[in-house]
């Protein structure tokens, strides 16, 4: 099993390739903004958003390509890790940039899905008959129009073996203006069941518009579900996650995943120590019915499943 905590980052050099570059300059919202306490040297929202001059260091175990997104490249636009889904690239673009992003160095220029491309990977959905989730990401697939997704996703609802179409997106919550009419009507058409993986480490990322945003969606028959990734100076905290599971089930998101950091060049002052994330789940489980603890998880390349820590 390949290591899940690099080395020490304190052993950091200064290197050219983790540098902050013009592919993935500071990049937030005004509700993001909005959420900000500039007073606050620690504030968790600002942490995950603003340029941090650690982002320069390079750190042993820390790279670009921390969970193998390369060499599970099927074709164009298509990642292909897991028996029975894949994931589809649709865009490169996000709302908003989160510093410590395992695909900050992904190569979003080579799996640009035009008409060709996509039909490409389209043909390749189609001839595995186990293919019977597909996931829309990128990026953030919902920065796309209601229209430019609709020809995607009107032909993935053709395959005959698709159950599931997921959606990961922090949208939601940082641009929760974008979950309108158009697209929760296009959610609701799918013929198969619709799953929305949200993004939110803290809960102060969640309020009245995201909460808004949450119903329409449930309104269309989309499951709502949460994946965090354990943060230092962010979440690493009992009480925070603690916090985080209650408001999320209150927005009607079911806690999902914990995910230990996914170590990208750039973000190795975000770890946190496994035996410290086993410890949080363990002091959750104390506190919280079962249902709204997630499961403690790590992505390693190459596995057939991401790997539980709990």
């Amino acid at each position: 099993m390949a290591a899940i905590i690099p080395d020490n980052p304190s052993s950091s050099q200064p290197a050219a390739a983790a540098r902050q570059d013009a592919d993935f300059v500071e990049l937030t919202t005004p509700l993001v903004e909005s959420q900000i306490d500039s007073g606050d040297s620690g504030d968790p929202i600002a942490l995950q958003f603003r340029v941090d001059p650690r982002e320069a260091l390079e750190v042993p175990g820390f790279d670009a390509d921390p969970v193998g997104d390369l060499a599970a490249n099927a074709v164009p636009g298509v990642l292909h890790k897991y028996r029975g889904r894949a994931l589809l690239v649709l865009t490169g673009a996000c709302a908003v940039h989160c510093r410590y992003c395992f695909r900050r160095h992904f190569p979003y220029g080579d799996q640009r899905l035009d008409e060709q491309a996509l039909e490409q990977a389209l043909a390749y959905l189609a001839a595995d008959p186990e293919m019977t989730e597909v996931i829309l990401s990128g990026g953030d697939p919902l920065v796309l129009s209601s229209r430019r997704l609709a020809a995607v996703v009107e032909r993935l609802a053709a395959l005959p073996h698709l159950r599931r179409l997921r959606i990961h997106s922090r949208i939601p919550t940082v641009s929760p203006e974008r979950i309108d009419d158009s697209l929760c009507q296009l959610l609701a058409a799918f013929p198969g069941q619709v799953v929305l993986v949200a993004h939110v480490n803290h809960p102060r990322e969640l309020g009245a518009q995201s909460a808004e945003a949450f119903r329409r969606l449930r309104e269309a028959r989309v499951t709502l579900l949460n994946q965090a990734v354990l943060l230092e100076g962010v979440n690493n905290d009992t009480d925070v996650l603690t916090e985080l599971s209650e408001s999320l089930f209150e927005q009607g998101v079911l806690p999902y995943y914990l995910h230990q950091l996914d170590p990208v060049a750039g973000a190795a002052h975000f770890a946190v120590d496994v035996e410290v994330g086993r410890e949080r789940i363990e002091a959750l489980r104390a506190r919280l019915p079962g249902y709204l603890v997630p499961r403690f998880v790590v992505e390693q390349a190459g596995e057939p499943s991401k790997t539980p820590l709990g």
